[in-house]
């Protein structure tokens, strides 16, 4: 198929190198790519469903890992059945259009998962320091709002970027040097003059990463005087185990993150599958681990997964 479109500025399909100077390891890089996406699907699919079908679970802080679920299911599914169609079956074109979708989901729900891990932060903080207003201060509207702004915060940022880029004439080539359309590896083949995309796309990254990252340590900070103020170490240590799961989620989706941006500036002759196999695992490793994480730490989604096991006789 030809690469460009005489009639448009743009071409008609855009060829996704996967992980350049490791082509020949494709087959191999797959295996393990497949078995997260297998566990992402997997875990967060039941998670979702045990929290759906149980009444008892219609909590706010399990509404929160319903969204957190959903969204997970997005973000790796955006990218994978894609990403091991380079690896297995070296289909690497994709549609101008269907590469400006793909970019847009994955850079949105990014954003929502960092939006519903800041909610879950102030669950946290409701919940432990002021107890006795919880089913007051998180209520059914007020979760669906957080919900909303989560939603709305994400598609107002994203929406731009599809257009701008749309407008651009493409000169260098149809070749994206990446396992999917991420935004800057779509604009280095852009011609003209791209630094509104450059700076807009720094300035969401810093405002999200600082500003949720920013109300995350806040909340955690008077999480942390409350806890110091109880008076038995039994109570202390109770209540900071609640947040337990919650401080492995925020590791697996910002640790990631702050690497690659760490590496980005630090190691900018590294060669280019090691950046680029850095941003794989920050779409992969948290909806691999996000399910494991609260299976295994909270104690009723734990009981549930066990009694669903028991009944299917496994």
């Amino acid at each position: 198929m030809s690469a460009s479109n005489t009639t448009s500025t743009h071409p008609a399909v855009f060829l996704l190198m996967g992980i350049p100077g490791l082509e020949h390891l494709h087959v191999w890089i797959s295996i393990p790519f497949c078995s997260a996406y297998t566990l992402a699907l997997l875990g967060n699919c039941t998670l979702f469903f045990i929290i759906q079908a149980d009444a008892a679970l219609h909590e706010p802080m399990y509404l929160f890992l319903a969204m957190l679920a959903i969204i997970d299911l997005v973000l790796s599914s955006t990218t994978l059945p894609k990403m091991l169609g380079i690896f297995w079956f070296r289909d690497r074109e994709i549609n101008f259009y269907a590469c400006l979708v793909q970019m847009f989901f994955l850079h949105s729900f990014s954003i929502m998962e960092s939006a519903v891990l800041l909610a879950m932060a102030f669950d946290r903080y409701v919940a432990i320091c002021k107890p006795l207003h919880y089913s007051t201060i998180l209520t059914g509207p007020l979760i669906t709002k957080i919900g909303f702004a989560a939603v709305t915060r994400a598609v107002t940022l994203m929406t731009p970027l599809p257009f701008l880029l749309r407008c651009f004439h493409y000169c260098r080539g149809p070749v994206i040097a990446h396992c999917y359309c991420e935004h800057m590896a779509v604009v280095r083949l852009a011609c003209g003059d791209t630094r509104f995309n450059n700076i807009y796309g720094i300035a969401v990254a810093m405002f999200i990463v600082v500003l949720d990252l920013l109300f995350v340590t806040l909340s955690y900070i008077f999480i942390l005087q409350a806890v110091l103020q109880l008076a038995s170490q039994e109570a202390r240590y109770k209540a900071f185990g609640t947040c337990v799961s919650h401080i492995g989620a925020i590791s697996a989706f910002y640790t990631p993150v702050v690497i690659s941006s760490v590496m980005h500036r630090v190691a900018r002759q590294a060669a280019p599958h090691v950046h680029i196999l850095l941003a794989n695992f920050y779409l992969l490793f948290p909806p691999m681990v996000n399910p494991i994480i609260y299976g295994v730490k909270t104690k009723q989604i734990r009981e549930r997964v066990l009694g669903l096991f028991r009944r299917n006789g496994v």
